[in-house]
């Protein structure tokens, strides 16, 4: 018998960036891994906070009866009122425990929220460019994702979110500081998107909500802050994880903040622990619950990605090609310079393969729904970016 034919199709597609990853993983067994300029998955190489490990130890020491058994579905309440009190600093409401639901990870905090709020047909609207699982985890629950285009320099455009809203619109999906740009959306940009969603309920008699996914709330720069979200608008939610801020991507461990003003916010929480429980999760490892909540001071080094992405942008400048500035994240969204040569194509899949030539793995912009750009992770070591200089002059010189 065949798989699903979505899945089939899915799979023909597949996702660029592992792709990209699994290349390099070639290359390196073929070239050595310091002849490899691999930037094309978000996996930070640095390693937690020393705090992770000094709490892992004393945990894993104490083993408690029962400490690794089933908790409720949202997750340990005292875990939840601990991250509570730091969702509310950074959101600027009152929220409590029970306005928290403890998730495996950001993707399964959106599958939750999707599965959560979805009938078929219903609509999510995101800001192109954006992190391409998006289009998987919406269709997961026959929902339809519509792309809204950005603003020139990647803020938020309202006007082309509005002409997208319809009596469909379930919700307006935001992700700041935004993968794969960098860009951190503004206090004004977010208010104005309240006042647009506010609108629209008052005139369809359907409100959307606002899902902000904020796993890199805390990797900014330049002393620049990420605007609340909660309190910007009643009818929101934020998903995060621990993957970027401290570097545990592979545990799997995030969470859901309902606004404590949400219309009918008892049923929603209701639903979150419910789809938490029937997509398969069950509930989020309980070992990381009790890690985070005693880490919510602990974060990595921002100031190492800061200055990777200032070695980046001078081996970029250096190689002339041009890039938005990045406000937070770890990525660099670069344009697809003018070519030298002639070629058969000149877009941003045919420059990422002229890159692989050059043994420089990058993204094409056109798998994050905008072509003629190409994004590059700055999750490594640096002399890596250093090193990979001569290669980027070489590769645009032959381009």
């Amino acid at each position: 018998m065949p798989i699903a034919k979505a899945i089939k199709e899915a799979l023909g597609g597949g996702s660029m960036i592992r792709k990209m990853f699994e290349e390099g993983a070639r290359l390196k067994k073929l070239h050595g891994e310091d002849k490899v300029f691999d930037f094309s998955i978000g996996n930070p190489d640095l390693e937690p906070p020393a705090a992770f490990h000094d709490v892992l130890v004393k945990l894993a020491a104490e083993d408690k009866k029962g400490s690794h058994g089933y908790m409720p579905n949202a997750g340990y309440m005292d875990v939840r009122e601990t991250l509570a009190k730091k969702v509310s600093c950074e959101h600027g409401v009152n929220a409590g425990g029970s306005d928290l639901i403890m998730s495996v990870g950001a993707a399964g905090a959106l599958n939750a929220v999707f599965k959560s709020i979805l009938n078929p047909g219903d609509e999510i609207i995101v800001s192109r460019p954006y992190f391409m699982e998006y289009r998987s985890y919406v269709s997961n629950f026959n929902g339809v994702l519509i792309e809204a285009d950005a603003a020139e320099d990647f803020n938020l455009n309202l006007a082309a979110i509005e002409k997208a809203l319809t009596e469909k619109t379930a919700a307006v999906l935001i992700n700041s500081p935004h993968n794969p740009t960098g860009k951190i959306y503004p206090k004004e940009s977010i208010a104005a998107l309240a006042e647009l969603l506010t609108a629209h309920g008052k005139k369809t008699g359907r409100k959307p909500y606002l899902i902000a996914d904020e796993p890199y709330r805390e990797i900014v720069y330049e002393g620049r802050e990420v605007p609340p979200i909660l309190s910007a608008y009643d009818n929101s939610l934020i998903v995060t994880s621990y993957s970027k801020s401290l570097s545990l991507p592979g545990e799997r461990i995030g969470y859901i903040a309902v606004s404590p003003a949400m219309e009918d916010k008892a049923d929603m929480l209701a639903a979150l622990a419910f789809t938490t429980r029937v997509l398969g999760f069950v509930n989020a490892p309980a070992l990381m619950q009790r890690i985070v909540a005693e880490l919510t001071e602990a974060a990595v080094d921002v100031e190492i990605y800061a200055r990777r992405r200032d070695a980046f942008k001078s081996v970029l400048d250096a190689a002339g090609i041009k890039y938005a500035e990045p406000e937070g994240a770890f990525y660099l969204f670069c344009q697809v310079p003018e070519p030298k040569q002639k070629h058969s194509g000149s877009g941003d899949a045919e420059f990422v393969s002229h890159l692989k030539d050059h043994l420089i793995l990058g993204v094409p912009g056109s798998s994050f729904g905008t072509p003629g750009w190409l994004r590059f992770a700055y999750c490594v070591d640096e002399s890596i970016i250093r090193n990979s200089g001569t290669a980027f002059k070489k590769a645009v010189e032959s381009w």
